[in-house]
């Protein structure tokens, strides 16, 4: 049996209905009911509702070791999509916890319940940092421990550090690292707020770059992985690298809406993150733009997918298509 923490996420959603459609027993982890109907809105837009009925599921929480002991009966595989994605300051304490504690607990189980094989979910923010003499980032990129990171980042690279020891246990252990992750359902939160920002009218652009990739590429990645011979392994999944105002262009063109017209420079975005900070501070208002995300939206940094399309020979979709087809889809 599989067991998929984060079941009820962009990506863990997804991932189990690949799962289902291949006819995997799978038990799905989640923590409120509410969690549950975001997974089966996923599934009612493939329409695969007679599948969503099918799913094993198991209220618990990376962070409740006794509810673990029950998610982990029976269990031959493990995909680990749980992580708190947040760039906001004040959630350092909560993203170690969740992203480097909630990781170690469930390995730990791995280890202790003899499971066959973990897949554990990244990202391109947990990479190693490029020198002066290099320009595209590649699995092995080293982390350079004395550059600025997001605290993001150094949760999910700590998160990774909780997978190799495993490795080291014994456990067979396979890393995807993911760029931005674009796919349905979710518009609020992540990836999803991309959509609705421009849906809503943006104004603004910046000239920064980074890697893209769908959500179904990903779930097909990760299943190719985990179901192949390869382990001990990590994988960049990113299928362009494009600049954040082609992107919202072609956003822009899928939705039908004006794209926005203002370049944010980097004094702009810097009064946008200390204004958002000022709400947040005063007004108890919800972080949208941090000093990290401001600075990630003017980095140019070029993500490698050379080493997972030469062991796979896996073909990513390209990126504007699947917008395309995302908005067919959702319209």
């Amino acid at each position: 049996m599989i067991l998929v923490t984060g079941a009820t996420g962009l990506v863990g959603s997804h991932l189990v209905l690949h799962l289902m459609e291949q006819g995997q027993a799978v038990k799905a982890m989640f923590r409120n009911e509410h969690g549950k109907l975001r997974v089966k809105s996923v599934f009612e837009q493939y329409q695969k509702r007679d599948l969503f009925e099918k799913i094993i599921w198991c209220q618990a929480d990376i962070l409740d070791i006794s509810s673990l002991e029950i998610a982990f009966q029976n269990i031959d595989f493990v995909y680990h999509c749980a992580a708190l994605i947040t760039f906001d300051s004040k959630e350092e304490n909560r993203l170690r916890k969740t992203n480097i504690e909630g990781t170690a607990n469930i390995v730990n189980f791995c280890i202790d319940y003899k499971v066959k094989k973990i897949c554990y979910v990244s990202s391109i923010a947990a990479l190693g940092d490029l020198r002066e003499t290099e320009n595209t980032v590649t699995e092995e990129t080293e982390w350079n421990p004395e550059k600025l990171h997001s605290d993001y980042a150094i949760t999910k690279y700590g998160a990774e550090m909780e997978v190799w020891r495993a490795q080291q246990e014994g456990l067979e252990v396979v890393i995807v690292n993911p760029g931005v992750i674009l796919g349905p359902i979710f518009w609020t939160e992540g990836s999803g707020e991309i959509y609705q920002n421009i849906k809503n009218r943006l104004f603004f652009y910046t000239k920064g770059s980074t890697g893209f990739v769908s959500v179904t590429d990903v779930v097909k990645i990760m299943i190719q992985l985990m179901q192949g011979n390869i382990t001990g392994e990590r994988f960049i999944l990113v299928s362009e690298n494009i600049s954040y105002k082609d992107l919202v262009y072609s956003i822009a063109d899928v939705l039908q809406v004006k794209k926005p017209k203002i370049h944010a420079n980097l004094f702009l975005t810097g009064l946008a993150w200390r204004a958002d900070w000022f709400l947040a501070t005063v007004f108890g208002k919800k972080r949208k733009l941090s000093r990290d995300l401001s600075a990630s939206l003017h980095t140019t940094d070029y993500y490698s997918n050379e080493k997972i399309t030469h062991q796979l020979g896996f073909q990513f979709q390209n990126v504007n298509s699947y917008l395309l087809n995302l908005e067919n889809k959702t319209s």
